[in-house]
């Protein structure tokens, strides 16, 4: 075996996507000694801004608001022991059907062959033994998740044989465990709603009486449990320090107890392999190990 640390690439579109999708995994790659090369691809001017503004109402400043989250971003690295930051500095392309998937510069608009050669640049830098992304969804489809994952395959791609990572995975999540957050969504808001107006809201979907799209994948299709139990505390302090963004509020609100309890694990699907690990596996570096 080389003496060369393993190294774990991930590939995430925004300031507070590491968090929430990787923050565990990221956590316990540093403490079992493998290099962490987070890449964050665009600037989250899109966030919310004070008072939970968004792009376009008075008071959202998308320059302020990218160089906050820029701040919580390097805070959280250095909570999940991130070694190595790489931004490629794409403007935020907001939510799918905002204007700005379209403005000058944003992820959505930039060529794939381009952005995907700086990200294979950048895998030839760090020589990743393992590569994490999102699917070809993007997970809910994201628009800027999307364009993530179609970079990294480009990417990919472009490497000659002896070049390639050993193993790459798409994020993705129980659908059990995704069930029960949003049977607490509900409660929470239907307790919500008890105490103000009696009625609770609900999204287009809901109105129209469609069906919300499935998330994440059946627990029998997912090839890789991690176990990140010893790594929660790190990873929930990673998502609070991206206190701009009220999404992350949801979790932290579970409490440190309860969030450890039903986001104890991170899982993911692999998707390329070369070691031929059997799954399902408990470890994105299983067959790398030199057990």
């Amino acid at each position: 075996m080389s003496e060369r640390p393993l190294t774990l690439m991930a590939v995430h579109a925004h300031p507070d996507d590491e968090a929430s999708g990787t923050g565990g995994l990221l956590a316990r790659s540093a403490a079992e000694g493998v290099r962490t090369v987070l890449v964050t691809c665009t600037d989250g001017r899109c966030g919310d801004g004070p008072g939970g503004t968004k792009p376009g109402q008075p008071g959202h400043d998308p320059q302020a608001v990218a160089a906050l989250r820029r701040t919580e971003l390097a805070k959280s690295c250095e909570l999940l022991g991130v070694s190595q930051l790489e931004l490629l500095g794409y403007a935020d392309s907001g939510m799918m059907g905002w204007a700005t998937n379209d403005a000058p510069g944003s992820f959505w608009t930039v060529p794939v062959p381009d952005a995907a050669e700086r990200l294979a640049a950048l895998m030839r830098q760090e020589r990743p033994d393992v590569v994490v992304t999102y699917d070809e969804n993007g997970f809910y489809g994201h628009p800027d998740h999307i364009q993530a994952h179609r970079i990294t395959v480009t990417a990919l791609d472009r490497l000659s044989a002896d070049e390639q990572p050993a193993k790459v995975y798409w994020t993705t999540m129980p659908r059990t465990t995704i069930a029960e957050l949003i049977r607490r969504m509900s409660d929470e808001a239907a307790a919500s709603a008890e105490q103000g107006s009696g009625e609770a809201e609900t999204d287009g979907q809901e109105a129209a009486g469609e069906e919300p799209p499935s998330l994440g994948l059946p627990d029998e299709e997912i090839t890789t449990w991690v176990d990140i139990s010893g790594y929660t505390d790190q990873k929930f302090d990673a998502l609070s320090a991206h206190e701009s963004q009220p999404d992350n509020a949801f979790f932290t609100a579970l409490g440190r107890q309860e969030f450890a309890r039903l986001l104890g694990r991170e899982t993911f699907v692999r998707v390329r392999d070369t070691t031929g690990a059997p799954t399902p596996e408990d470890d994105v570096f299983c067959g790398l190990r030199g057990e």
